[in-house]
């Protein structure tokens, strides 16, 4: 790998790193993991969905899915039921503790992403987003 590319990988890296540290510092106030506010995150802002779905959403793999809903619907921010149309199929809504929860988390982690983020320019972070949808063609 030639050395620009490699300065870009570890760069991005670096980044995401110190997003996820501040984010989890945030997330262990309130008892939740990464993938835990993933979940909750996709069903606050786009209403029900097949675990398949929200799975497909937050980029998680298969093994990680039943333990976290397992763990959100015993604490009782989401609920499972089958699909009518699919009984194979979990569709999961969240609950109103957990709207109530999402209501806190969210605007703090927001607000922090955007205050780490203060390091760049509005016109660099237009263009840094325009040179990630071009990586892998999305």
């Amino acid at each position: 790998m030639a050395k620009t590319e490699m300065k870009v990988l570890i760069g991005l890296k670096r980044a995401v790193n110190c997003i996820d540290k501040e984010s989890n510092k945030i997330f262990s106030e309130y008892r939740l993991t990464t993938g835990q506010f993933a979940v909750l995150e996709v069903l606050y802002h786009k209403g029900d969905m097949s675990v398949g779905q929200v799975q497909e959403k937050i980029l998680s793999s298969s093994g990680t899915m039943p333990l976290i809903v397992s763990n959100l619907e015993k604490r009782g921010y989401i609920t499972r039921q089958a699909d009518n149309r699919d009984k194979r199929r979990c569709i999961l809504t969240i609950t109103e503790p957990g709207r109530q929860l999402m209501a806190q988390v969210y605007p703090q982690n927001k607000l922090s992403i955007i205050q780490l983020m203060k390091c760049w320019t509005d016109d660099e972070k237009e263009q840094l987003s325009v040179l990630l949808k071009k990586f892998g063609g999305s």
